[in-house]
């Protein structure tokens, strides 16, 4: 490489005022900008520059021109030297030499790498493209559906077009005055409030790479793993104290972090609740693999592993705050990384809210072509959002002939009947006579649908009926809603195949994973039904999988029956959550002797564990400290006022 290259690559203020002063903005954490100079350094490594012989060359001339300074034969020898290099240049353009050839081996194979882990595709520069089969391209295609833009990521960017960038701009500077150095972050940005990450006990290690598509996993330290642990007992105990203190110990424990947001979700404070879902989102961004690269899509994390649901969870949390800002371009964005992570299992049943934000955010086409792409796979239209939402979709984008829009919306009025007339109320739209009294869209059809379906309908009213509330929709609704009964009055053969399909369809108990959505979306008046779980349900990993991969087990709980009705067994088991009047041990020594009036105790011989010592112990202590403030408890001495004062008061009173 020649010494003009190496002064380029430095920043050289000679070489640089030849190049353009065109700055890019460089995304980093907290909303900072960092101004660089618009040089791709890696394309200097694959530039024809002069072979390490020239460079030599180049390197003997410059200290033969130093050397002979104030020579009389300088420019003699300088004469020779350029003579001699301009003839051995015509042999350089036209036929390189072998040393030459294994640096651009050498550089292109450096070019790679550098790229590979910018995760960045390679171009090769004349290498013919190789003809690709159908399966290669879908699965290239899929990635570039789910692909991830930078800029969508960060709220704020959303947020600078419905307010102004001057508001936002002001607010962000004022919330990270005086911040020092942080980590650069896409996902969220750091607040000078939150304390350094440090050594979290989280780490992520690449498993696999299949046909472009890389397998991680998150990794737990063995003291992460004793965190863990107490933080389980303490989600037992069911004391929020014990979770507060794990957090004070260790700010950045990512269950009790979600654990914490959920209380504060109960209390209403949103605001807090999604500050420590974003906190969580930081520390296991800040874990990420090298090579993990959120843009591209084809990064995987198997939620069956207990250690990579975190990452899931507070996805999904984090864009349902995100868009309950009014952020549903950010929120869309969110929807495509989580689902790229498990496509194939959608384990949060994430395409259940994607179409919503995807209207939202007025991302039609991109919807479109998401539906027609998955429709192959996963039938989308099955599924009551989708039918509806494409059908939207489509009629946004008709440029004034919606005969497309029209069929989608037809086919899933006949086969979701159930929508409609949950979607009006919720519009507060006033419902057509003929509407009302056909039976076709009558609520009491509503019982003859499936559970499942039900609850499917119910999910889709209650987060979508927003996007109705436009006046041409509902005027285009309403066009269509008449076709369709007119169809129905004329006994067309869809309406009675769409009514068989709904009664084959849709049979069981809703799939963990749409019960899973429902739990996490947290819609009023809308709980899952599902009949293969028994348990509490958890907010930091609800309704785990069946064939879940675990490395912790839940601590158990003692077996206390509940069915004694003897009053100082209820009050031991007040005062004494372990106390089990049926572990007991039926072999008594001898009974404690009444002396001084104190209570009679029986004596227990005590078991291998110590047990009958132990409760012994602890029910003596007990009683003993009952007993304590017992006699300690005395009346309040009454000063007995003499008659004059009596007297007065009295006086007073009447």
């Amino acid at each position: 490489m020649s010494s003009r290259v190496l002064r380029k690559l430095q920043g050289d203020k000679d070489i640089v005022d030849d190049i353009s002063d065109t700055e890019t903005d460089i995304p980093v954490s907290g909303g900072a900008r960092r101004k660089q100079l618009n040089i791709n350094r890696y394309d200097l490594l694959n530039q024809q520059s002069h072979s390490e012989s020239e460079v030599k060359e180049d390197d003997n001339e410059t200290e033969a021109a130093k050397s002979c300074e104030g020579d009389p034969n300088h420019e003699a020898v300088k004469r020779k030297k350029k003579k001699k290099k301009k003839k051995s240049g015509k042999h350089v353009n036209t036929q390189r030499s072998s040393e030459d050839n294994a640096d651009i081996d050498e550089v292109e194979r450096s070019v790679r790498e550098v790229n590979r882990l910018l995760g960045e595709n390679h171009v090769p520069r004349v290498t013919p493209t190789p003809p690709v089969s159908t399966k290669h391209d879908k699965s290239v295609h899929n990635k570039n559906i789910l692909s991830v833009q930078h800029k969508h990521l960060n709220p704020n960017n959303e947020l600078k077009r419905i307010f102004g960038s001057k508001i936002i701009q002001a607010e962000h500077k004022r919330k990270n005055r005086g911040r020092g150095h942080v980590k650069t972050t896409w996902l969220v940005s750091s607040k000078d409030t939150w304390p350094q990450v440090g050594k979290s006990g989280l780490s992520m290690n690449l498993l696999e790479n299949k046909q472009g598509i890389q397998y991680f996993t998150y990794e737990h330290s063995q003291s992460y793993r004793q965190i863990q642990n107490r933080f389980l007992e303490s989600v037992e105990s069911l004391n929020p104290d014990n979770i507060v203190a794990i957090i004070n110990d260790h700010p950045y424990h990512i269950d009790a972090l979600i654990q914490l947001s959920d209380l504060c979700k109960l209390s209403e404070d949103l605001a807090m609740a999604a500050e420590f879902i974003e906190r969580a989102l930081y520390c296991l961004e800040c874990a990420f693999h090298p090579l993990f690269n959120v843009a591209q899509g084809n990064c995987r994390l198997d939620y069956r592993r207990q250690e990579n649901r975190a990452l899931h969870i507070t996805l999904f949390k984090h864009l349902m705050f995100v868009g309950g800002r009014a952020c549903c371009r950010t929120s869309l964005e969110f929807c495509k990384l989580l689902l790229s992570l498990d496509p194939d299992n959608d384990p949060l049943a994430i395409k259940l809210a994607i179409d919503f934000y995807a209207l939202r955010a007025r991302e039609y086409t991109w919807l479109i072509d998401f539906a027609e792409e998955w429709e192959a796979s996963k039938n989308l239209s099955q599924l009551p959002n989708f039918a509806f939402s494409t059908a939207v979709a489509h009629f946004y984008t008709s440029n004034g002939d919606t005969t497309k829009a029209d069929s989608i919306l037809q086919n899933a009025l006949l086969m979701f009947p159930g929508v409609l007339m949950p979607l009006l109320e919720k519009c507060s739209v006033q419902i057509d006579n003929r509407v009302t009294a056909h039976k076709f869209f009558s609520t009491a059809n509503e019982h003859k649908q499936p559970t499942a379906l039900t609850q499917l309908i119910q999910l889709y009213v209650s987060r979508c009926y927003h996007v109705w509330k436009d006046s041409d929709l509902l005027h285009w609704l309403e066009k269509n809603v008449h076709v369709v009964l007119d169809r129905v009055d004329k006994s067309d053969p869809f309406v009675k195949d769409y009514e068989t399909k709904r009664a084959k369809r849709y049979q069981g108990p809703l799939p963990r994973s749409i019960a899973r959505h429902i739990l996490l979306s947290d819609i009023k008046d809308l709980t899952p039904i599902t009949d293969d779980f028994s348990g509490p349900v958890l907010g930091f990993d609800p309704l785990p999988p069946k064939d879940s991969i675990n490395i912790y087990t839940k601590p158990k709980r003692p077996t206390i029956s509940n069915n004694s009705s003897i009053p100082l067994g209820i009050f031991f088991r007040s005062i004494l959550p372990n106390f089990n009047p049926n572990q007991i041990p039926q072999n008594l020594l001898e009974p404690a002797r009444e002396e001084d009036g104190a209570v009679a105790l029986p004596v227990y011989e005590n078991n291998a564990n110590n047990e009958g010592g132990d409760l012994r112990r602890s029910v003596a202590s007990l009683v003993g400290a009952m007993r304590d403030l017992l006699n300690n408890i005395r009346p309040p001495e009454m000063e007995v006022p003499n008659d004059a004062d009596v007297d007065e008061d009295y006086d007073d009173l009447t």
